[in-house]
């Protein structure tokens, strides 16, 4: 069966001396020479959204969903110009209540206050072709919530990202990955048409959509990891 693996980046910027998680980190250069390779092979780069077809079976081809996890301005400035460059499009998951902003929710633990997209930078990266889906209003950890905020967390971030942009956000990305059926349930509930966890694997045609696992891309891996993950079973031996 063919597999479509959902790349997971969060900064693409070379990593600040002494900051934590330095794996979040995937330098300009490396993102370049990733996204080139992925043409080389032949690989179309679609969005979250445009992945949904292809997961329920309904069209076939060599494709490679690229998503970017919280909004950093990084990449707007690094990976944009490189997915356009190859004619890829991708899917950037917002934290609602920091554009504009920072990453609040992990600053102090990883000693770096990472900058989140402005209003107008989000906007830019539409008009490139590029999607944007929901990543809660605060990056929240779901499961510990109760039911109204929850609902918050979740409906309010897609109708800010809605009103800011003036389109349709029908993809969603579970903060750290974490969510159970109950928070399953919601999201597909409230009309998401597909949501990504952290969990480790390649997607594939028939997968649970609101349960989708990704190949996450790290700056602590040697390069010739990189098509391992994508070529091989070098991931879905994690599931």
């Amino acid at each position: 069966m063919n597999t479509v693996p959902i790349l997971m980046y969060h900064n693409v910027e070379r990593a600040p001396k002494g900051v934590g998680l330095r794996g979040l980190y995937v330098t300009p250069g490396r993102f370049r020479r990733q996204m080139q390779l992925l043409k080389w092979l032949g690989y179309r780069g679609i969005s979250q959204a445009e992945a949904v077809p292809y997961l329920r079976g309904e069209a076939s081809g060599k494709v490679v969903v690229i998503t970017f996890d919280d909004g950093y301005r990084d990449n707007l400035e690094h990976a944009l110009p490189v997915l356009c460059d190859c004619g890829f499009r991708a899917t950037c998951h917002v934290v609602s209540d920091a554009i504009g902003a920072y990453n609040r929710w992990d600053a102090e633990q990883l000693g770096a206050r990472k900058a989140v997209m402005s209003a107008a930078e989000l906007r830019q990266w539409v008009a490139a072709g590029m999607e944007v889906g929901a990543h809660s209003r605060s990056h929240a950890r779901l499961p510990e919530l109760d039911e109204d905020a929850l609902y918050a967390e979740v409906q309010g971030s897609r109708a800010a990202l809605e009103d800011l942009l003036g389109r349709a956000v029908t993809s969603f990305c579970y903060p750290y990955g974490a969510a159970g059926e109950r928070e399953r349930a919601l999201v597909r509930e409230l009309g998401f048409a597909s949501a990504v966890s952290v969990r480790r694997a390649r997607a594939r045609p028939g997968d649970d959509l609101w349960n989708l696992p990704r190949v996450a891309v790290g700056g602590h891996h040697g390069p010739q990891v990189f098509p391992l993950q994508i070529l091989t079973a070098h991931e879905d031996r994690h599931q």
